[in-house]
């Protein structure tokens, strides 16, 4: 019952803390991003250990189809809005997943040229 209630504290927590940051710095991002970005960083320096939230977040995780129940709703309820406007989402959906794959391909294929490159160059510092 401790380790739930500390998990829970902990995912809370970053949470509350998400929301004092928006509140008092006026970021434009939700205070949930913001939380799991904390999460998320103080996991990666190892202030807060895996242990400590896995439980809470696989039972969320397998909860997470339940959290779409709402926006499922609201969908059936503005579905005649949807349909007349059912060409320009399409239209839009496809371009910007056009370009989203085409730029990150570009990006990916700049980042890769540049750690080769800078590969190359350790190795021939290396060898002088």
């Amino acid at each position: 019952m401790i380790q739930i209630l500390r998990q829970c504290a902990i995912i809370f927590g970053c949470l509350a803390f998400g929301e004092i940051i928006v509140h008092y710095t006026s970021i434009r991002l939700p205070s949930s991003i913001i939380g799991m970005l904390l999460l998320t960083s103080m996991l990666s320096v190892g202030w807060i250990k895996l242990a400590w939230v896995k439980g809470i977040s696989d039972f969320l995780v397998k909860m997470l189809p339940f959290f779409f129940v709402p926006a499922g709703v609201a969908v059936m309820l503005y579905f005649d809005i949807i349909l007349s406007s059912f060409w320009s989402i399409v239209v839009a959906s496809f371009g910007s997943t056009i370009i989203v794959l085409i730029v990150t391909g570009w990006v990916h294929q700049q980042l890769r040229a540049r750690s080769k490159k800078i590969v190359r160059t350790k190795k021939n510092n290396q060898a002088l």
